[in-house]
């Protein structure tokens, strides 16, 4: 199994500013345009950062997932705008993170994003990562517009 997650290649989705090698969306499996998406990710075995995170015991850091899950949230809510106007979607609060088991390397990991609310230039979703189909994490992301120029 691991040979072959190593062998897909990540992209780069449509809403993220982000370019390997801190893209860690690597498929998009469903959008409701504006308001939810569930996507896909997964991780090298050789992936430089099971290095030191643990030597022999590899795992997948939670600041990683909780950025999956936040990036999974800016598609959701890139998709509710034109491609040609889409606006820059920045990471303001994460709210009541849980990781409630550890990821290994080549272990498919389930991203979700559901936007609960909205308020001028902010947006709240409820965001959850799952391995086959067990919660690994989950809490809420903030994310805020703002324009490239901003930046």
């Amino acid at each position: 199994m691991a040979d072959a997650l190593n062998a897909r290649a990540p992209l780069a989705p449509r809403g993220l500013p982000h370019r390997e090698p801190f893209v860690f969306v690597r498929e998009i499996v469903t959008i409701e345009p504006g308001k939810s998406a569930q996507c896909k990710t997964w991780f090298r075995v050789d992936d430089p950062m099971f290095a030191g995170h643990f030597p022999g015991n590899p795992l997948v850091p939670g600041v990683i997932l909780t950025e999956a899950l936040a990036q999974t949230a800016g598609i959701a809510a890139a998709s509710g705008y034109p491609e040609t106007d889409t606006p820059l979607f920045l990471l303001s609060a994460i709210r009541n993170m849980k990781f409630l088991r550890a990821v290994r390397p080549a272990e498919e990991v389930e991203l979700q994003a559901n936007k609960l609310t909205e308020m001028g230039e902010l947006m709240q979703f409820s965001v959850a990562a799952l391995t086959a189909g067990e919660v690994v994490a989950q809490g809420q992301i903030v994310l805020s517009m703002a324009s490239p120029a901003n930046v």
